[in-house]
């Protein structure tokens, strides 16, 4: 994983196997993130596992073949010593049939670049629906 940070954009490039939460968590880290909306991220993901919201919960796909990463939009938020990531992505598979939705979990299949812009924005999480956190600034 590379990053570089110039006033409030991080760019960072993640390499194959690279977890995107594990990474992004330890950039939110190391630049003391309070919050970021994640601008742009394409490349290839692969052992990834999305859904879509029902109204009740929430139907997920996990999908371990690469596909690859047309959009990832959201934000990160840290909520007392944690990180929260509320993330959307579509991707396509190798026959360009679409998959999207919110985004659980991913590793990097031979690159992914994303760009976040941080903020001292103080922002939180709080429960609002079944698996559904809403977003409240202070």
């Amino acid at each position: 994983m590379d990053s570089k940070k110039d006033k409030s954009l991080i760019l960072i490039r993640l390499k194959q196997d690279e977890d995107l939460f594990k990474s992004l968590e330890e950039i939110c880290r190391k630049y003391k993130v309070n919050f970021a909306a994640v601008v742009s991220g394409i490349g290839m993901l692969k052992d990834f596992e999305i859904a879509t919201y029902d109204g009740k919960d929430y139907v997920r796909a996990k999908k371990s073949e690469p596909h690859e990463l047309c959009s990832l939009q959201g934000n990160i938020v840290k909520n007392g010593e944690d990180y929260i990531f509320h993330f959307h992505a579509v991707l396509f598979d190798h026959e360009f049939k679409p998959i999207g939705g919110h985004l659980f979990s991913a590793k990097a299949n031979i690159t992914n670049e994303i760009v976040l812009v941080a903020s001292n924005i103080n922002a939180k999480r709080k429960p609002e629906l079944p698996g559904i956190k809403g977003l409240y600034f202070k």
